[in-house]
């Protein structure tokens, strides 16, 4: 059984100028937190926009100090930021989803280590037409549902049941372990020194027959094919 944690509901998208960049970069710049400014929390909605979304990525994930020794919430933050952009650089093949109006299911399977993050983030969220839904994945049975699938470090032993749980659905599997990608994962995420980015094995989204935006892949650390997944 899967459980809801927030339901997205269709508004309209917020114009790009609604989205106060300038002044959020201006604030890690000095030291400051993306979430101890009023005018910074509206990021949050502005994942509506695409383009809004990769200028977040592409200005905003290098300037974010988050190593795995810190915090946990600081953590999960960060990785919430980037699940929810996600959704705007991946294109699923239409028999991914039942109806043009089906949600996109953004699941947790294993520790919801998010809290209330996740959810917030893809609150009043919609992406071509389509509603972002959180969900917790308790049952492996669940996640061919799935369209965005995060693995938590907690199911570490179980990837080989996974993804052959998962096998000819379109999911794009995200992870945060080092073997995940060598596993058959799509993305990982990693720290840099004390930053957090990510890895794209683009052969494993293949497989999965999703196209990820050339705008996402330009971001990532590496990009690799599933030949040196394999080998990594």
């Amino acid at each position: 059984m899967l459980f809801n944690v927030v339901h997205g509901r269709a508004t309209p998208a917020l114009e790009l100028h609604e989205c106060p960049l300038d002044e959020c970069r201006r604030l890690l710049d000095s030291g400051g937190s993306l979430h101890s400014d009023g005018r910074c929390r509206k990021l949050t909605f502005c994942w509506f926009r695409a383009a809004c979304a990769l200028a977040l990525i592409a200005g905003v994930l290098p300037l974010l100090p988050v190593s795995s020794a810190q915090d946990g919430n600081e953590e999960y933050r960060a990785k919430a930021s980037l699940l929810a952009a996600f959704p705007n650089f991946i294109e699923w093949p239409t028999d991914a989803f039942p109806s043009e109006q089906a949600p996109i299911f953004i699941c947790v399977f294993g520790d919801f280590s998010f809290g209330t993050s996740l959810a917030e983030m893809t609150r009043d969220m919609s992406i071509r037409t389509r509603r972002v839904q959180v969900r917790w994945a308790r049952k492996k049975q669940d996640l061919r549902a799935c369209h965005i699938l995060f693995v938590s470090r907690s199911e570490d032993k179980r990837y080989a049941t996974i993804f052959k749980a998962i096998r000819g659905a379109s999911v794009l599997t995200v992870g945060e372990t080092p073997d995940f990608l060598a596993s058959g994962g799509a993305i990982d995420f990693l720290f840099e020194g004390d930053k957090l980015q990510f890895e794209v094995n683009i052969g494993a989204a293949n497989e999965a027959r999703l196209r990820i935006s050339s705008n996402m892949l330009v971001l990532a650390r590496h990009v690799l094919v599933k030949a040196e997944a394999a080998k990594s």
